[in-house]
């Protein structure tokens, strides 16, 4: 994926009361691009957020699992079970907007208000007051990185 085509920023947006979100305008266009019928969406299995992506995500994932055997790698199973399984494709409405499944709304803790999160090849919907501990974390954890590099230090 070039840098032009990374889903990147954080864009602030609302979840109705029919539990749909309008997907921000330059991330549909990277979807389309993708030729993704919507968006892919699966509960983050590390955070209190959605993870979301497109076709060529799914496709890298289809790629890696078919070196795997199906039957005795358990690491096929479980990168089954934690992103195919939990992954539903939703489409967009003329709007832009999809609806999430109450599990996913729930999962993520959404409320009113949600946050779009660029993450390169994908991005995250989180609610912003469960998303601000995490950035200032990642951030204190970037500053530390970087103060070890400019020590001598490696990455």
């Amino acid at each position: 994926m070039s840098a032009a085509q990374s889903f990147i920023s954080r864009v602030t947006g609302k979840l109705d009361g029919k539990g749909r979100v309008c997907i921000p305008a330059s991330y549909r266009q990277i979807l389309a691009a993708q030729d993704t019928a919507g968006v892919y969406v699966c509960p983050s299995f590390h955070e209190a957020a959605l993870d979301c992506f497109g076709e060529e995500v799914l496709q890298k994932l289809h790629r890696v699992q078919a070196e795997l055997d199906p039957f005795f790698a358990p690491e096929h199973d479980d990168r089954a079970l934690a992103v195919l399984a939990m992954t539903d494709l939703l489409p967009l409405d003329e709007n832009g907007r999809v609806r999430l499944p109450e599990e996913m709304i729930a999962h993520a803790g959404l409320k009113e208000s949600v946050i779009f999160v660029g993450k390169g090849t994908k991005f995250q919907i989180w609610d912003p007051e469960n998303f601000k501990p995490v950035l200032a974390r990642t951030l204190d954890n970037a500053r530390t990185l970087r103060s070890a590099l400019k020590n001598g230090g490696t990455a």
